[in-house]
């Protein structure tokens, strides 16, 4: 079929991710979930958007400053254009946050005889003792006002700080002709930012910090006439431009990088929308803000600290918890059984235990010659650190890949390869230019009886994280696949192997097709997907493939899950797909740039999940030719993923194993509950029309998981 694709063919990738931020703040709203946690989600929204100011917006504003540059837009028009709409759509969500805590939470708590107080002026007299009490012994020390006054003192507001900016005029400054202006930072690591006032006939009382030392300006500035008092909060650019030329720069450059984030140049500037004009200006002329950086906001700032907020226990249950289930019986070795089959686990239906297990089965076993792992993010404390540091000091060859660039994860990175450096293990610190985002495992065994296994994961080997993401991972001992692992390492320079090519193709993030098939021909992937190897060729002959056999009138399916589809290259091959007549149905969590219910897109259908989990699988699904093809692995359709990072993407070859996966993504796209479609205006659409009305995908999947172990 000729058809030209019209130019304007994606939506905005910062608009698409506004549009999925706004569904996680719809959580808030759902009456079936527990008050704890449509209060969580309130918080995850706040703290998505936050990340969201610090990284995007605080790009697009130094490319407008050329200070940097702007991969996705052309020009400085289309760039203003698009933060406009930005703080458009942002202004119009935080109407619906705030509406939500009003006439949502608040009413529930208080019908749950909790009183989370919103306002001094709101607390019965009877606490006005405990609160002067309390700031006097626990809060009073640990302030310290600052002159807001660029004439007199150069003050600084740091990043992820939230302050009461204060105007005050001496006692005898009857008119009010000179205003004297402080900030106040709140000191929430010496103080909880929620404050509990004693128990009163079963009652349970809250007030925000802030709004305790309000009550009390009077003391901080005695003598000084109180006006007005408002809550700040800014927002500064926290990414980190890396410009090295080998692994040493690299950690050299975060390290300074990570230093100067919270000095970074402001993104946003947010403030109690009832500030007067004038006392805003004073504060814009004070720090340099801009206009373009406000972002009027409600009287309590910050609110991701509602995570934290102390509700009692009969509030802080969630309605439905899933125990998390063991694939391998306990007592039984793990490693044995993967060498009998592959094993599919599915975070957090099946225990995370079992990959710890695997690590320590590993470690013990004289057998083990060597195990070799990535490392983009590990818990605080981590197990999984612990158990390499053991075998290790067992006498084993660890080696463990270091990814110093994942985002907000740098400084413990560094301190955790540090840490294993120490005990023994072998470190492979960053790639000066591509991101290892694969999620990879490999424990290599000296006997021809038992077989190397390698897992490969669509998440981080985060026992933490792994309790609320929802992640797939594949322990195999498929032979062709273990030395595809093999192969991977070795670029990665956990091995003395393929050195020059390591540095002709992974040293190098602008390396040339003919560049990629000249390494190609050395290291060759014959199972793996690899980025940016193999892995969007084999994904382009996958949906030629699929083309071809609907052009035949043949059946052609494609299901694609994943996090993010943003590639235009990709996109522009799903639209040639569904104009062929290719069925497509994709589960596409956060960021979608294909335009859905179009001409060229009329065979495509979009889901997106937001509900207790994370949905952070990548899975994809091909009908071909009857066969089915199944991979699972760490990327995203996204430009960063398929060209900037090394990737990997296993193929699913046991038919019940398929069978699973393929079982999960009907559940998903039947999900009436926590399933929405994506319209062409970036709406959430509920499904309320299908024919088969499923229920909470989750809640089913785990149901299914459970009664497949019977």
């Amino acid at each position: 079929m000729n058809y030209t694709l019209p130019e304007h063919r994606y939506f905005k990738r910062d608009l698409s991710w506004l549009s999925f931020n706004n569904r996680v703040l719809q959580e808030a709203q759902d009456e079936s979930l527990s008050i704890s946690e449509r209060i969580h989600f309130l918080a995850i929204y706040t703290s998505n958007l936050e990340e969201f100011y610090r990284v995007r917006v605080a790009t697009h504003k130094a490319a407008l400053e050329g200070k940097r540059e702007e991969e996705e837009l052309t020009n400085q028009g289309e760039l203003i254009e698009l933060l406009r709409n930005i703080q458009k759509e942002v202004a119009r969500q935080l109407v619906v946050r705030q509406q939500i805590m009003e006439q949502h939470i608040l009413p529930t708590l208080r019908k749950n005889q909790v009183y989370f107080y919103q306002s001094i002026s709101e607390v019965p007299k009877q606490y006005n003792n405990f609160i002067t009490h309390f700031f006097i012994q626990e809060v009073f020390p640990y302030l310290q006002p600052v002159i807001a006054n660029k004439h007199w003192v150069h003050s600084f507001l740091r990043t992820d700080r939230l302050y009461l900016a204060v105007r005050v005029y001496r006692t005898e400054d009857i008119d009010k002709t000179d205003p004297h202006y402080y900030v106040i930072k709140l000191p929430y690591d010496k103080v909880k930012r929620f404050i509990e006032l004693p128990q009163d006939n079963n009652t349970h009382s809250i007030v925000y910090l802030e709004d305790l030392i309000r009550a009390n300006l009077h003391v901080i500035f005695p003598d000084f006439r109180i006006d007005s008092s408002y809550s700040i909060k800014t927002t500064r650019d926290a990414d980190i431009m890396i410009n090295a030329t080998d692994s040493k720069q690299v950690v050299e450059q975060l390290k300074k990088g990570v230093s100067k984030r919270k000095i970074g140049d402001i993104s946003r500037f947010v403030y109690d929308a009832d500030m007067p004009i004038d006392f805003l200006k004073h504060l814009m002329d004070t720090y340099d803000i801009k206009e373009r950086d406000l972002v009027p906001n409600e009287a309590h700032l910050y609110l991701e600290d509602l995570a934290k907020l102390p509700l009692p226990e009969y509030l802080s249950k969630n309605k439905v918890t899933h125990k998390p289930l063991f694939l391998i019986e306990k007592g039984k070795s793990i490693i044995d059984e993967i060498a009998n089959r592959d094993l599919l686990l599915e975070y957090p239906y099946h225990s995370f235990d079992h990959f710890i297990q695997f690590l320590h089965e590993a470690s013990e076993d004289p057998d083990t010659k060597s195990i070799m792992m990535t490392q983009y993010r590990v818990a605080q404390h981590s197990l999984v650190i612990s158990e390499l540091i053991a075998a290790a000091q067992r006498g084993k060859r660890v080696t463990v890949f270091v990814e110093l660039k994942a985002r907000f994860d740098e400084e413990h990175n560094m301190t955790t390869a540090q840490l294993m450096e120490r005990a023994g293990i072998h470190i492979v610190y960053s790639l000066p230019k591509l991101k290892v985002h694969a999620k990879i495992a490999l424990v290599l065994r000296n006997s021809p009886s038992k077989p190397s296994i390698g897992y490969i994961s669509t998440g981080n080997f985060n026992e933490k994280t792994a309790l609320t993401y929802a992640d797939t991972a594949l322990f195999t001992a498929h032979s062709r696949i273990v030395a595809d692992l093999r192969h991977l390492f070795a670029l990665l320079g956990s091995t003395r192997l393929a050195n020059a090519d390591r540095a002709q193709l992974l040293g190098n993030s602008t390396a040339s097709h003919r560049d990629i098939k000249e390494v190609m021909k050395k290291v060759h992937f014959e199972h793996l997907l690899v980025a940016p190897l193999n892995l969007k060729v084999t994904l382009s002959a996958l949906i030629e493939k699929e083309i071809q056999a609907a052009e035949h009138g043949e059946k052609a399916h494609i299901i694609l899950k994943m996090n993010a589809l943003q590639d235009k290259m990709m996109i522009d091959q799903l639209y040639k797909a569904s104009l062929a007549g290719v069925k497509i149905e994709l589960i596409v969590r956060g960021i979608c740039c294909l335009i859905p219910g179009q001409t060229y897109s009329r065979n495509i259908e979009i889901t997106r999940i937001v509900g207790r989990y994370l949905e952070h699988s990548r899975i994809w699904y091909f009908y071909a030719g009857g066969e089915e093809k199944m991979y699972i692995g760490s990327a995203d359709w996204m430009k960063r993923n398929l060209y900037k990072r090394i990737e990997a993407i296993a193929p699913i070859y046991d038919s019940q194993l398929k069978e699973e996966l393929y079982q999960m993504l009907q559940l998903q796209l039947k999900d009436t509950e926590k399933g929405t479609l994506i319209s062409s205006n970036l709406i959430d659409i509920r499904k309320k029309n299908v024919q088969t009305q499923g229920k909470d995908a989750q809640n089913a999947f785990y149901d299914y998981l459970k009664g497949e172990m019977k």
